[in-house]
């Protein structure tokens, strides 16, 4: 057995280098697949783990509220810039921040509203440049450093602002923009305090602060006209040992206060990662369904290739039948080629997506793709399931030749 083995491999080998440029045209559809799928799950897995990354840096003891987010299509996704903006309308209210401030082992409360519109300086700043009303707590609970001035303040006027770096830059030419006056919405609002670089616009608050403006909750309702619109809720937990435990206290309270309706969602550790790979979701579902056409046109072309293979080996296949091969012997050896085939094409589509997935994050992305078994194991699963699938047709044919009409054909 171990020897038959070895045989249909070395005649595969045999059968690639006979035919090399046919065996690497046979394999470029499974590559493409194969690369699709890798380059989007590597991508993926690095946008989920630099977002758990930022929670674990802060200790694990992070908690986030956020609406139920409606079902929306692959299409809507992709025109979201972020996850904060799915919320045409928000379920979470001011009495919810109330709520939740009062429950045991929870340390801080910071809701988000997140609002968006032209910000003016000494320029104009982007039309849709982020405007995040929320309190002072956030500093806290999301590790926020300023390079100077200081965070909002409840002792402080209402009109007064912490500006991200990028944001004072676009708007006063320098970071250093401390005592400057900025107009949105017909509302002016002082710079008290200018953030620390983060060059991290994919986060769990859904907004790149390095572009931002942050004004107190109070200032962001009068600017929606005195309605709350707060797209999370950020909560700090006294211990990770607490983490669950007041995780589930949180959603208890939550529940009971919206009518038992769970038109929200609290969430921790790797959960707080998920909302944000939506649009990599979307990406995902489209990598797929070209991966999968890749796929068949890549397995067509096995197959063809194999059905004329076993046209042009049907003496040899009578020949082997003669000395004693039997039909699951016929069947192993194409099997093999066709594994062959198709495994040769998901490794050189594995290292093919990696390069794209690498490319496309140094270009237009600011984290790396994830490298991952999993990611490894999917690959050679799907060639494997590929080369099966697509050679049992081409084997089962060989095998059913008659031997002695098999050896006739050619005399």
């Amino acid at each position: 057995m171990r020897f038959l083995l070895l045989n249909h491999i070395q005649n595969a080998k045999q059968s690639l280098k006979a035919n090399r440029m046919r065996s690497i045209l046979t394999m470029l559809g499974i590559t493409i697949g194969v690369a699709s799928i890798t380059a989007i799950l590597s991508l993926s897995s690095g946008l989920t783990s630099i977002v758990r990354s930022q929670v674990d840096a802060l200790g694990g003891t992070i908690a986030v509220v956020r609406p139920e987010a409606p079902a929306a299509s692959s299409r809507n996704t992709l025109e979201q810039l972020t996850a904060g903006q799915q919320f045409a309308t928000s379920s979470l209210t001011d009495a919810d921040i109330a709520a939740l401030e009062h429950i045991e082992h929870i340390s801080a409360v910071a809701p988000l509203m997140v609002l968006h519109g032209q910000i003016k300086g000494t320029s104009a700043g982007p039309a849709d440049t982020p405007v995040v009303a929320t309190t002072p707590q956030l500093k806290s609970v999301s590790g926020l450093v300023l390079t100077e001035g200081q965070f909002l303040d409840p002792n402080l006027s209402s009109a007064t602002a912490v500006i991200g770096p990028q944001l004072s830059v676009d708007l006063f030419g320098t970071e250093d923009s401390i005592g400057q006056s900025v107009q949105f919405k017909g509302s002016s609002f002082t710079v008290i305090g200018v953030l620390k670089r983060t060059n991290s616009p994919i986060n769990y608050n859904n907004v790149d602060l390095d572009e931002a403006l942050l004004i107190n909750l109070d200032s962001g309702r009068a600017l929606n006209q005195g309605v709350s619109h707060i797209q999370q809720i950020n909560l700090q937990i006294n211990s990770v040992a607490n983490l669950q435990t007041t995780v589930a206290e949180a959603n208890k309270v939550l529940l009971k206060a919206h009518a038992n309706q769970a038109d929200f969602t609290v969430m921790s550790g790797e959960e707080i990662a998920q909302p944000a790979s939506q649009i990599f979701s979307a990406l995902a579902t489209m990598s797929v369904i070209i991966a999968a056409i890749s796929l068949v046109v890549g397995g067509i072309g096995i197959m063809n290739i194999l059905l004329v293979s076993v046209a042009e080996r049907t003496r040899e296949i009578g020949i082997r039948k003669a000395l004693g091969a039997s039909n699951r012997d016929i069947i192993a050896q194409f099997l093999i080629e066709s594994l062959a085939f198709s495994i040769g094409g998901g490794i050189g589509g594995y290292l093919l997506g990696y390069l794209a997935a690498f490319i496309i994050s140094n270009l237009f992305l600011t984290f790396d793709p994830a490298i991952t078994w999993q990611i490894a194991l999917v690959a050679f699963v799907v060639s494997v399931v590929v080369g099966t699938l697509f050679g049992l047709y081409p084997a089962a044919r060989a095998a059913r030749k008659d031997p002695i009409s098999s050896l006739r054909q050619y005399d």
